[in-house]
């Protein structure tokens, strides 16, 4: 039979094997219920994010857009304000955006005009054809004719009263009255077709500028009532032909005869010299 100690010894080990045996199974179960719980952990937290996806709103600032049409997705293009509903507060906002907008607007195009101003006119084209001076401001044909007195003036002064009062009385001398220069050959062919191819009557009063003591001022008047500054200047009843070149494109034409006739009116008589019909009007 054992000994004691022997059998002390055998149920020390017998139980040390016992323990043994229980802690490294419970170890074993502790282990696997420790994966599962990992696991599912893993499972729950993926399945959350995923659902977060896509039934969450996007953070703020950011626009989710809708991949065919470009439109945000789930947005009221009225909807301004974004609460979800067209009220007053989105039309009054509509509003403000399309009145910032006009003023924008109006804005670019007042600085567009600051810019580049409109052109202005060009300045008027001055010709000298057949005229004593070096050019004259360039007016309507002579039919067309400019006539003393009829622009509008602004307030005169004393000499330039004085000098319509000349005028004036210049016009009542004839109804056809010839502005001239002594030395001027533009102002002698006009004054050989009027005095000497025609006899007009009653003859037409000529006005030698450069010997008259207002003659200065009063080619400057002149200008400004005919638009021609230059002589010869040839009014019938105080509208202006013309000049010289005038003249004779109408005498070459033969409408001289009519437009003096139209100008002057029945009072005057025009007929034309050293001709089969001298003494017979046109």
């Amino acid at each position: 039979m054992p000994s004691p100690r022997r059998l002390r010894l055998v149920m020390l080990a017998a139980i040390v094997t016992v323990v043994l045996i229980l802690f490294y199974s419970s170890g074993l179960d502790d282990s696997k219920k420790d994966t599962r719980s990992f696991q599912d952990f893993y499972h729950k937290t993926m399945d959350g994010m995923s659902s977060n996806k896509k039934s969450s709103p996007p953070p703020p600032g950011q626009a989710v857009l809708d991949s065919k049409t470009g439109v945000r997705a789930g947005h009221i293009p009225a909807d301004t304000d974004g609460d979800g509903d067209v009220d007053d507060d989105d039309r009054r906002a509509s509003a403000g955006t399309k009145e910032r907008l006009r003023q924008a607007e109006q804005k670019a195009k007042d600085l567009a005009n600051e810019k580049s101003p409109l052109k202005p006119d060009p300045p008027s084209e001055v010709v000298g054809k057949g005229n004593s001076a070096d050019g004259q401001v360039k007016k309507k044909p002579a039919d067309a004719g400019s006539g003393v007195g009829k622009t509008k003036d602004a307030p005169l002064s004393k000499e330039e009263q004085e000098m319509d009062a000349e005028l004036n009385a210049i016009l009542k001398k004839a109804p056809v009255i010839i502005f001239s220069k002594t030395y001027c050959p533009y102002s002698k062919r006009a004054k050989g077709i009027l005095l000497e191819k025609y006899a007009i009557t009653p003859a037409p009063y000529v006005v030698e500028l450069d010997e008259h003591p207002k003659g200065r001022p009063l080619q400057d008047r002149l200008k400004h009532k005919t638009g021609r500054g230059t002589v010869p200047n040839v009014l019938i009843q105080g509208v202006s032909i013309g000049g010289s070149d005038e003249i004779v494109e109408l005498d070459n034409a033969d409408k001289l005869v009519a437009r003096i006739r139209g100008l002057a009116g029945k009072g005057v008589e025009v007929s034309e010299r050293f001709s089969a019909r001298a003494g017979h009007n046109h």
